[in-house]
């Protein structure tokens, strides 16, 4: 997010535009907490994790009357359009300022779910996966050493993308995710069971946090159970979510902060940028509620595939 904050000023500031930055999302714009942003202030950020605007949750930006004023607020501070910076929900708001209000909004997909519509990629992604993929590399060798059954939670509380892209790039012996409808509890124990018998002693499992079967936990508790086997569970949780980010994650952050700021001054008014087989794309701000891209089925075979 730093990437895309920094590469917005610096664009405006290009185009001789001034930029205030709004503080801890909705909540700042309920409060009037905005402050300008120059150049310098952008300076060294690029290579810092989260934000260095805070975010916040913002119940009070349900409420019509509450996005009634903030939008009289930003026009009467002379703000002529907002950059936002996030996942659905906060896209969510800004179609809604959009369409009620008329301030035009530009829409930078940042979550480490990578689970909006119309892209292939969002802003957290490849650094979330590189974090967990550089843990599970590191219990790789103990669960070896051991010939244990390590169980590893990561974040994905209804989007498997991290899950299942985490289990190809870190050969997991299986992967549990919310969207999965056939590989449930039963279908990981005929795996492990058949990994046994090809000679397998130590598996990783990889599971999302919103898997159907209650996570890693819970998982472990039905595996001794039922089958009085020994295991390790690990939660990465919110080292996922933190940590310098990846070359990958600062270029597109860089290209759309840019890209955004040039829009809005050509004149477009409700949008969010993306990927798309590489390259970027512009999308109506509406389409935000389209459903939501689950992890392509083709990789969950794979999955399996190379677990063998």
């Amino acid at each position: 997010m730093n990437a895309a904050i920094r590469a917005a000023v610096r664009q405006a500031d290009a185009l001789g535009m001034d930029v205030y930055g709004v503080y801890r999302g909705y909540q700042g714009l309920v409060e009037q907490d905005w402050r300008p942003l120059t150049s310098r202030h952008c300076a060294n950020i690029l290579q810092r994790g989260g934000t260095i605007l805070n975010t916040a949750r913002c119940d009070a930006w349900r409420l019509p009357a509450v996005r009634a004023k903030a939008a009289q607020d930003l026009k009467d501070a002379g703000v002529d359009a907002l950059v936002v910076i996030g996942g659905d929900g906060s896209f969510t708001g800004a179609e809604i300022l959009n369409r009620e209000h008329g301030i035009p909004c530009a829409g930078i997909p940042g979550t480490i779910d990578n689970d909006l519509p119309g892209t292939d990629r969002t802003l957290g992604f490849d650094t979330a996966l590189n974090t967990a993929v550089q843990a599970i590399d590191r219990i790789r060798d103990t669960a070896s050493a051991h010939e244990r059954l390590f169980l590893v939670e990561v974040m994905g509380r209804s989007s498997g993308m991290i899950a299942v892209n985490t289990a190809i790039a870190c050969g997991a012996e299986a992967v549990l995710y919310p969207e999965a409808e056939e590989h449930g509890y039963q279908a990981l124990v005929t795996q492990l069971r058949a990994g046994w018998e090809r000679g397998k002693r130590s598996s990783i499992v990889v599971v999302a946090e919103g898997d159907a079967s209650g996570g890693a936990y819970k998982i472990s508790e039905l595996l001794r159970k039922d089958h009085n086997l020994d295991m390790r569970v690990v939660v990465l949780g919110h080292i996922q979510r933190g940590g310098s980010p990846t070359a990958i994650d600062r270029i597109w952050g860089s290209r759309w902060g840019a890209e955004a700021v040039k829009r809005l001054a050509a004149g477009e008014t409700s949008f969010y940028l993306g990927s798309e087989n590489g390259e970027l794309v512009s999308r109506p701000l509406a389409r935000i509620h389209d459903p939501k891209p689950n992890p392509p089925k083709e990789l969950a075979i794979l999955a399996g595939v190379l677990a063998r």
